[in-house]
């Protein structure tokens, strides 16, 4: 039959918290309890008479507790096949009792990896019995109920109200699959964890992020979206709609733009599909956002935009101005968040600080690419002077400042900045020469004059031609990877134009 009552339990969880009305529900159901150490402690200090699953056994806990319940008479009593004649004699002739309940709150190895432990506790950490019994439950979904995750006991404690101590087939067969997600999840972060700086012959991807975040639609509305992962601990939302897709993926280009400002003078940066289309760094908050509003006012209109310093009341009154999609900043002033929170919808993120992962997946074809994040960024002491002339001091900040933004922007991209000021790029292009006359274009379009700018390519230059269009505008030093076979030849013509160049030998792609 699909339905079966549930007549004994077995309870192992490491947080025993949320659990006490489930256990109530089963005493009253006269449910019999097995338990082991600190879960049977608790069950009885609820008042519930329990079975040791040692005196089931016969056998005791050992090795400090690392196997418990790893025996015949309990496995064989979830195990065994209610159905299957043989399954009952065997279980009868060797005294297993029925198990048809199994609950398993797994010890909390990723959590205790994120803490820094040490890697002896990460180790102690790896659950085997508890992650035995929620594979051998779930495999006997037909006549037994897993429950592995304490995020489960309030629907569970209502499914058994509801079905007054019993399960239908649908039931047991949902809970499941989510007991299977949960070990599949576990032994991933287990591996991910002791495989790391190891090579591991044939090893394939292994990929597991939980939770999972519907999404109100993909990057367009036919198109279905989710989340996977734990957007609370990277960011607090104060106010506005869910984030969407487009949101997600230009927050992401926004977190890791703003992370090369981090420490500095406050800054501000606003980007638009995932480029950016304004930053400033300034002596105020205020002055940074000003500025880089500046850089491309038709662009903002509906962009996000992203601070390194708390918002004051003053920088507030300012973005209050612009329709934007999503504010993220490391806090907001109290007299700050009222301004902002006037318009219904705005998404408001207080950034927490975070360690972000050190490998990049992307779906492709019909496979997968991965490759190291690029945590590069180049410094003045990065840069090798290879021109007659060599930049100021202020020609120096301005190339530190585009390299960076460089780096975060769309190939083929040529951007244009003084210190503290983008002045403009040009992003995805097909060549250079049409990134460097798009941001040409763009910068004379807002107000912008490049006599003594500086430029700041993503790859090396094949022919001079992009040195000559920037010199003729009035751009006085660049920075570039260099590696081209014909790199004399821009060098050549910058002397010849009285410009500054260095190269990095760092090209930053990004496709």
């Amino acid at each position: 039959m699909s339905s079966r009552p549930i007549r004994a339990a077995l309870l192992s969880v490491y947080h025993k918290d949320r659990l006490a009305p489930l256990v109530q529900v089963l005493r009253q159901h006269g449910v019999q309890l097995y338990s082991t150490g600190g879960t049977q402690k608790f069950l009885e200090e609820e008042g519930a008479e329990v079975t040791a699953v040692e005196d089931l056994t016969g056998f005791p806990e050992v090795f400090g507790g690392r196997v418990k319940t790893l025996h015949p008479k309990v496995f064989g009593g979830i195990l065994h096949r209610r159905h299957e004649d043989g399954d009952l004699a065997q279980a009868e002739q060797h005294g297993i009792p029925p198990i048809d309940l199994v609950v398993v709150d797994l010890y909390p190895f990723e959590e205790t990896v994120a803490s820094g432990a040490q890697e002896q506790d990460v180790i102690e950490k790896i659950d085997i019995g508890g992650i035995s019994l929620l594979r051998a439950a779930a495999k006997n979904f037909r006549d037994v109920l897993v429950v592995s995750s304490r995020d489960q006991y309030e629907a569970v404690t209502e499914l058994l109200t509801q079905k007054e101590g019993a399960t239908d087939l649908d039931d047991r067969r949902h809970y499941a699959a989510a007991a299977f997600a949960t070990t599949s999840h576990y032994d991933t972060e287990i591996f991910k964890y002791v495989s790391q700086d190891t090579a591991v012959a044939g090893a394939a991807l292994r990929l597991s992020a939980q939770p999972a975040t519907p999404l109100r639609y993909g990057e367009n509305p036919h198109q279905a979206g989710t989340f996977y992962g734990d957007l609370s601990a990277l960011f607090d939302q104060l106010h506005g709609k869910q984030l969407s897709y487009n949101n997600l993926v230009d927050v992401d280009a926004a977190v890791a733009l703003m992370a090369e400002f981090s420490d500095g003078a406050p800054a501000c940066a606003i980007l638009k599909h995932t480029n950016a289309c304004g930053v400033a760094q300034a002596a105020t908050l205020r002055d940074a956002y000003v500025n880089a509003l500046s850089c491309d006012p038709t662009s903002a209109f509906g962009g996000v935009i992203i601070v390194n310093k708390e918002v004051d009341a003053a920088t507030a009154a300012e973005l209050n101005q612009l329709f934007f999609e999503v504010l993220i900043a490391p806090g907001f002033a109290a007299e700050a968040l009222p301004v902002l929170q006037s318009k219904k919808n705005r998404i408001l993120l207080r950034q927490k600080p975070v360690e972000f992962p050190k490998k990049q997946i992307k779906t492709l074809l019909n496979g997968i690419i991965e490759q190291d994040a690029d945590r590069q960024t180049e410094t003045a002491a990065d840069f090798r002077t290879v021109t007659q002339s060599a930049p100021t001091a202020e020609e120096t900040e301005a190339l530190v400042f585009a390299a960076k933004i460089c780096k975060h922007t769309k190939s083929n991209t040529i951007v244009l900045a003084r210190a503290g000021q983008l002045l403009a790029s040009g992003v995805g292009q097909t060549s250079r020469v049409d990134a460097l006359r798009q941001a040409i274009e763009k910068a004379r379009a807002f107000g912008f004059d490049l006599h003594g700018a500086v430029m700041a390519s993503d790859a090396f230059f094949p022919f001079p031609d992009c040195v000559e269009i920037a010199g003729a505008a009035g751009i006085r030093a660049v920075v570039q990877p260099g590696g081209s076979i014909k790199d004399a030849d821009s060098i050549k013509a910058a002397d010849e134009l009285g410009m500054a160049m260095v190269l990095t030998g760092m090209r930053h792609f990004k496709h």
